[in-house]
C-alpha cells in the first residue's frame, strides 16, 4: 500500500493484496481439513481476522486500530452495529484543510452497482454503507482482478474478498483510495483459478490437514505452493499448478523450488497434460 495505508511488519513492506493473504495466513484462514466442513462462517472468519491484526503495526500501531471488518448484522443490533460502525471511522473524516485520513476495510462483496458518478461496492454485513469508486479505477480494478471476478460470477457459493483503503468525504460518503480483490471457495480457502478451485475442492474433503499457498508479493507469471500437506507420512508434499501458458522461465523457476526443498516430495500437476493427477496421500 501507499500514502496512508503503507503497511509495516517486521521491515517488511507489502501491497494491499499481499496485505490480505498475510492476515488469511497468520489467521490460520489457509488451513483446512474435512472436520471443519460446515463451521467457517464469516463469524470465525473476522474473528481470526481481527487477531492477526492485532499483531501486525503499522506507522507504529497496531493495524486493528485502523482496520474495519464488519460484524454480523443482526436485525435486532442494527442501532448498536451502526453507533459502533460510525465511532470507528469518526477520525478519518475529510478535514477542511491538511492531509486526507484513511481506514483499511475488509469484507465480502455482496454485490457492484451503478452510481450516477462512478460505481458503488456494497459489503455483506454493511446494510446502508456504500464504498464508492471512480469509474477509472472501476475499469482498473475489472481489468486487473477479471479472474477473481469470473470465479465469484461463476459460483454461487464462492467468496469475493475485498480489501481497500478508504476515507469519508466531508458530505459522510466513504470514497476508495485503493483496492484489491481475493476470490475464496466456499470454506473460506483462497483461489486464483478455476485449477486452484479443482485442487482446494478435493483437499477439502480430507481428513489430513492441508495449507492453501499464497503469492503475497509474487507476480502472476512465478510459481508457488498451490498448497501443502505439512502432516502428510512419511513426508510433507507440496502441490504445484502448472497453467497451460506456462513458459521456459517459470518451468526453469519450479524446478529450483523444488531442489531448494529436497525434504518436500512435489506433486505436479502440468494442466495442459490431462486432469489433475491423484493427490499424494502417502
Amino acid at each position: 500500500m501507499q500514502n496512508e495505508g503503507s503497511v509495516k511488519n517486521e521491515i517488511r513492506k507489502l501491497s494491499l493484496r499481499a496485505l490480505l493473504h498475510y492476515l488469511w495466513h497468520q489467521g490460520g484462514l489457509t488451513e483446512w481439513t474435512a472436520h471443519w466442513a460446515g463451521k467457517r462462517h464469516w463469524f470465525q472468519v473476522r474473528s481470526h481476522l481481527m487477531e492477526a491484526a492485532a499483531t501486525t503495526t503499522v506507522k507504529g500501531s497496531a493495524l486493528s486500530e485502523r482496520l474495519l471488518i464488519p460484524e454480523n448484522f443482526r436485525l435486532e443490533d442494527k442501532a448498536a452495529i451502526e453507533q459502533r460502525r460510525a465511532v470507528a471511522v469518526a477520525d478519518i473524516r475529510a478535514p477542511s484543510c491538511g492531509p486526507r485520513k484513511l481506514m483499511v476495510l475488509i469484507g465480502e462483496v455482496k454485490e457492484f452497482a451503478s452510481a450516477r458518478s462512478g460505481q458503488k461496492i456494497v459489503v455483506k454485513h454493511m446494510p446502508g454503507f456504500r464504498l464508492m469508486i471512480e469509474d477509472d479505477a472501476w475499469r482498473r480494478l475489472q481489468s486487473r482482478y477479471a479472474a477473481e471476478l469470473e470465479l465469484w460470477r461463476a459460483n454461487d457459493r464462492f467468496h469475493l474478498v475485498v480489501i481497500a483503503t478508504f476515507g469519508m468525504t466531508q458530505s459522510g460518503l466513504a470514497m476508495i483510495d485503493e483496492i484489491a480483490l481475493m476470490s475464496a471457495s466456499e470454506q473460506w480457502l483462497p483461489i486464483e483459478n478455476a485449477y486452484e478451485q479443482r485442487l482446494v475442492e478435493a483437499l477439502s474433503r480430507l481428513s489430513l490437514k492441508s495449507v492453501k499457498g499464497l503469492r503475497f508479493n509474487l507476480s502472476s507469471t512465478q510459481p508457488i505452493a498451490a498448497a501443502t500437506l505439512p502432516h502428510r507420512r512419511p513426508s510433507p508434499a507440496a502441490l504445484y499448478i502448472v497453467p497451460p501458458d506456462a513458459d521456459e522461465e517459470f518451468e526453469t523457476a519450479l524446478l529450483e523450488m523444488i531442489a531448494a526443498r529436497a525434504d518436500v516430495e512435489p506433486w505436479i500437476w502440468r494442466v495442459a497434460e490431462g486432469e489433475m493427477p491423484s493427490l499424494p496421500l502417502g
